[in-house]
């Protein structure tokens, strides 16, 4: 399968296009998962019938092995995370099967757009697409693999989630499960495969911070309300929770000028043993319940027995896969 159908198939399968879009039990659902992420790769496959968990695998990688980027060279030691690549899959004695690939963030470019009408078969939308955010990301148009998806809009119009990543950039990813004899069905941002954790029955926003990397979305009711990626100062040993917070600020502000309402619950992924350090700080500042998004879905029930040593190592995206999966 292409890397075009890949990402785009990777962006309709969120929890989110699920509730919109009823064809979607005729896109892939593999049973194998693999993220790679900036320190690790970490792959886990399902039972063919159920929730249950066959079996997991993480692999540490060196420092610096990975350095997310949306424009040049991912991987800086292509060797180190090929060989782990390798261990997982034998670890799982996975050889010759389709996966869903959960790649950093930093690669995919995510877009919520407003248009008064928009076109209706991809012929004519993804050239529009690329018109309107080619002076959006740093690469040119005939590089660009592009994906979207219609959702209900906040008012008259169509509102499009739009992906967008540089073809030679995913494919570094691809190729690298290829090596151990898979093959990517579904690509993904590991954030949003990790959406499916949150309960959008009210604005709440996910503050999700993988490296250097932090990714904050606001979802509700079923619609990605806002998406932000960035680069902090620092990785998550040294981030203080100011600095969270003045990255995060501008995007809760965003929310309520444009839907006018406050955000009513924020969830943070990737701080590990250092959640409670910045709880108490947002809550004073953005004036609503602050907690960890494993450890609130567990509490209320939305984590599968099956899948908690999952959430033991905090490997939120593959689990959210697992959901947007169906189980």
């Amino acid at each position: 399968m292409s890397s075009a159908s890949g990402v785009r198939q990777g962006i309709y399968q969120s929890r989110l296009a699920r509730r919109i879009a009823r064809w979607l039990d005729a896109l892939p659902h593999p049973l194998l998962a693999c993220e790679i992420a900036p320190g690790y790769v970490a792959a886990a496959r399902w039972a063919r019938r159920g929730t249950g968990l066959d079996g997991f695998a993480v692999e540490s990688l060196p420092d610096g092995a990975i350095v997310p980027s949306a424009v040049e060279t991912n991987l800086t030691d292509a060797a180190a995370v090929k060989a782990a690549v390798g261990r997982a899959f034998a670890r799982l004695h996975a050889k010759g099967q389709e996966l869903a690939l959960l790649i950093p963030d930093t690669v995919i470019r995510v877009f919520v757009l407003h248009f008064d009408s928009f076109p209706r078969t991809a012929s004519e939308a993804i050239p529009m697409l690329r018109w309107k955010l080619k002076k959006s990301v740093p690469f040119e148009p005939e590089e660009t693999l592009v994906s979207y998806m219609r959702q209900a809009p906040r008012e008259e119009g169509v509102d499009i989630v739009t992906g967008l990543a540089r073809m030679r950039i995913v494919r570094e990813y691809e190729m690298l499960v290829e090596s151990a004899g898979m093959s990517p069905a579904v690509v993904m941002s590991s954030t949003l495969a990790a959406l499916a954790l949150l309960d959008d029955r009210r604005a709440t926003m996910l503050a999700r911070v993988s490296g250097s990397t932090l990714t904050t979305a606001i979802v509700r009711d079923g619609v990605l309300c806002g998406y932000r990626c960035t680069e902090l100062a620092s990785d998550w040993p040294r981030l203080t929770p100011q600095a969270l917070l003045d990255e995060i600020y501008p995007v809760a502000a965003y929310y309520q000028d444009t839907w006018r309402e406050g955000i009513q619950a924020v969830r943070l992924a990737g701080l590990a043993e250092r959640t409670e350090e910045f709880r108490r700080p947002l809550e004073s500042e953005l004036r609503c319940p602050v907690a960890g998004l494993l450890a609130t879905a567990s509490s209320e029930g939305r984590i599968a027995s099956p899948v908690r040593p999952l959430a033991e190592r905090q490997l939120e995206a593959l689990i959210g896969w697992s959901m947007n999966r169906g189980g």
